[in-house]
């Protein structure tokens, strides 16, 4: 891994469709660490929640580059009962995206593993890890076109505030 460019980690809880699972292609191209069990989560290490009372921003910058990024990779319909427990005390939920995945497209929010990754990686200014684990999927730079000026947007933002105006005005 680039330094500057932080570790990627995927709790695998098996819920979905096994063909449509974005997490197995970062593992095979080595480009997220596959984790069995939610005590395997690094302890600092930012867990994307939909549903967490923060937001990411550039001030989780060092946080990600030093302990990393964890998503969740569980099914929608169960989301809501997977987030009822703590991951991490840096639990923090991306700002409005849209997806771009052929199950969702379009549809806001709805972000599969490698979108809410690349999300992340965009919005602290880490884009060409971004770029890179998109780039394994036919529909991954169309993420990136979808949300060219939230994202943008979003990154310069200094702070949560900012980033809550920005999501106003685009959603």
């Amino acid at each position: 891994m680039n330094k500057g460019a932080p570790s990627l980690f995927v709790y695998m809880m098996k819920q979905d469709d096994p063909r449509k699972c974005t997490s197995a292609k970062l593992f095979k191209f080595r480009h997220a660490i596959p984790i069995s069990r939610p005590s395997m989560i690094p302890r600092l290490a930012i867990v994307l929640d939909p549903f967490a009372g923060l937001v990411l921003s550039q001030s989780d910058r060092e946080i990600a580059i030093r302990s990393g990024i964890c998503a969740i990779d569980c099914s929608w319909e169960k989301a809501g009962g997977v987030f009822k427990r703590q991951f991490s005390k840096h639990e923090r939920r991306l700002p409005i995206l849209l997806a771009a995945n052929p199950t969702h497209y379009a549809q806001p929010g709805i972000l599969s593993s490698v979108e809410a990754l690349a999300g992340a990686l965009m919005i602290l200014g880490i884009e060409e890890q971004a770029v890179r684990i998109l780039s394994l999927f036919k529909w991954g730079p169309t993420f990136l076109t979808l949300n060219r000026e939230p994202l943008r947007d979003y990154a310069t933002a200094r702070n949560v505030r900012e980033i809550e105006e920005v999501q106003r005005s685009y959603f």
